[in-house]
């Protein structure tokens, strides 16, 4: 069943009572709150997932957003996120609660699932191969990554690279795509029907919005992809699109810096690592505006097509 097929009602009811169990990628969530927010968000952006009975079914992360215990319910409402009882994080005000929401699942997967070396990057897949693009806040990652699956790419992640220690593949985890300040309105102009919700404003990262992750990748978020590229791309007003060859030394030094778990796994970490650049091409890429990036990107695809 997937759960744009629970009656609103009953997705707030499930939501404020045992939870809703919900299927991402490899995991398994059971999700409960008492905030309308988080049930909108979940309706609008998570409609095309598979739910089943939270009373029946094992989940991976019991996660919930509620109000604190506190008089700050009533004052300045607030809201907390919590794993398995424990709160990680401080209080946020009430209309960030999907946003929080989102924040605490990338931190439950990057502080959990160690059967994967966890690296924090977006992730898009085109005929077989899969493109990891490492970058930090502010470099159009989250930009580049919503038009390229809005133009044929597969959303593999947004922000974490899941790979698999044993078969060194990628497993997709094909969530919500996090928009950032005017990134919001780069990617509505670029595509006028695609849906973004509503923005939270005045977060930690700005304004704050996600788009719908496309209904093929989450029909497919299962199938595995084999990495092709490890792309580092900057957006800078004006300039073409450019890739330039990257060294293999460099790229993994960084990778290795920007994995949640490198060290947590030691020598294993190093040989998924090692493993992975070997297989991979390395780039610098800069672009000023999106059709241009895309059609870089899709020559790189049509050239790594397999025979």
């Amino acid at each position: 069943m997937k759960l744009l097929q629970l009656p609103p009602a009953e997705l707030r009811r499930q939501l404020a009572g045992a939870g809703v169990w919900l299927r991402t990628g490899p995991f398994s969530l059971r999700v409960r709150s008492r905030i309308p927010a988080v049930a909108e968000g979940l309706t609008e952006l998570y409609g095309q997932f598979e739910v089943r009975n939270a009373h029946e079914a094992f989940a991976d992360f019991h996660v919930a957003v509620e109000p604190p215990a506190s008089l700050r319910r009533w004052v300045r409402p607030q809201v907390e996120f919590s794993f398995d009882g424990m709160k990680p994080f401080r209080p946020l005000p009430r209309d960030q609660a999907f946003p929080m929401l989102e924040w605490g699942l990338n931190w439950c997967v990057s502080t959990q699932a160690h059967q994967f070396l966890i690296i924090h990057a977006a992730v898009v897949e085109k005929n077989g191969r899969a493109a990891i693009l490492p970058a930090p806040p502010g470099s159009g990652k989250s930009t580049l990554t919503a038009g390229l699956v809005l133009s044929g790419w597969r959303l593999l992640s947004d922000e974490l690279a899941l790979i698999d220690r044993k078969t060194g593949l990628i497993q997709p985890l094909p969530r919500p795509v996090s928009l950032k300040n005017r990134s919001i309105d780069v990617i509505r102009a670029f595509a006028p029907d695609v849906y973004i919700n509503r923005a939270s404003h005045d977060t930690v990262k700005g304004t704050v919005a996600h788009m719908r992750p496309p209904r093929d990748s989450v029909r497919r978020q299962h199938e595995a992809a084999r990495p092709g590229w490890v792309i580092f791309p900057e957006w800078k007003s004006g300039a073409p699109p450019t890739l330039t060859p990257r060294s293999r030394a460099q790229t993994f030094m960084f990778l290795a810096q920007n994995a949640f778990n490198y060290s947590h796994l030691g020598e294993d970490g190093f040989r998924v690592g090692t493993a992975l650049i070997d297989q991979v091409d390395c780039f610098d890429f800069h672009y000023g505006e999106l059709p241009g990036a895309i059609a870089v990107f899709d020559a790189l695809a049509d050239a790594g097509r397999p025979a």
